[in-house]
């Protein structure tokens, strides 16, 4: 069923609403553009000079044209090698910003009985942060290489591999909902990237955030308007 209509600014499809918020048990997001207002790799490139080029390669991974995400984050960060970690810095302070809603929609998960997941192409250097923000239960993200004071363009290697992309935000979604004993029906995932759609298909509800448009229209709820707390006309506690 699609309900294009619902109410301005939200896009309904293949499902009847109101759901019950309480009805889920893990809800996972992504963080850049999704939780945050911007997008770090982005914004680290302004401290370089190269922002516009690098941007140029986020907008195309995210709109899904760029196929491997991999590869063009590998491209990116390529870009950033010998960037200050004194940049992260001023990012972190001054530019990361949560988006509207941000904090109510989490609050109300929370209250509801949900566990919460971050799963980031992004950088451990912001999720860690923003984790601790919104006292989200469970993060993965990248880890940057920082040697000497500066980027190296590389990333550290951990146990579930070196890079978050599609395949593996939708593996950790599913790992930790089985380690919880959680079906993946009962999870929600909430993003705004091609990346994110793997995880987003994979769980029983999916939430598009001001999404590019693949996203959105792959999405069963799409919020194209307001914060993120609008999912609470749809998800009832």
């Amino acid at each position: 069923m699609s309900s294009p209509d619902f109410a301005p600014g939200l896009v309904v499809r293949g499902f009847t609403p109101p759901l019950r918020l309480a009805d889920f048990r893990l809800a996972a997001f992504d963080m850049d553009s999704t939780l945050i207002s911007i997008e770090c790799v982005d914004e680290i490139a302004d401290a370089a000079g190269r922002k516009a080029e690098v941007a140029a390669i986020t907008e195309a991974a995210m709109r899904g044209e760029i196929s491997d995400y991999k590869d063009s984050l590998r491209r990116r960060l390529a870009m950033l090698r010998g960037v200050p970690e004194s940049a992260l810095a001023e990012v972190l302070a001054n530019r990361l910003r949560l988006n509207p809603g941000v904090e109510a929609f989490v609050a109300a998960c929370r209250a509801a009985g949900l566990k919460t997941l971050l799963v980031s192409g992004g950088f451990t250097y912001f999720s860690e942060p923003v984790r601790e923000r919104l006292q989200l239960d469970f993060a993965r993200a990248n880890v940057l290489e920082i040697v000497e004071g500066c980027l190296t363009g590389a990333l550290i290697p951990q146990a579930w591999g070196e890079i978050v992309d599609g395949v593996e935000k939708r593996r950790t979604l599913l790992d930790v909902a089985s380690l919880m004993g959680i079906a993946p029906a009962r999870c929600i995932a909430v993003g705004d990237g091609a990346n994110d759609l793997p995880m987003m298909e994979a769980a029983g509800l999916s939430i598009a955030f001001h999404a590019k448009p693949a996203v959105r229209e792959r999405a069963m709820l799409a919020v194209n308007e307001g914060g993120l707390d609008r999912v609470l006309e749809v998800l009832r506690p």
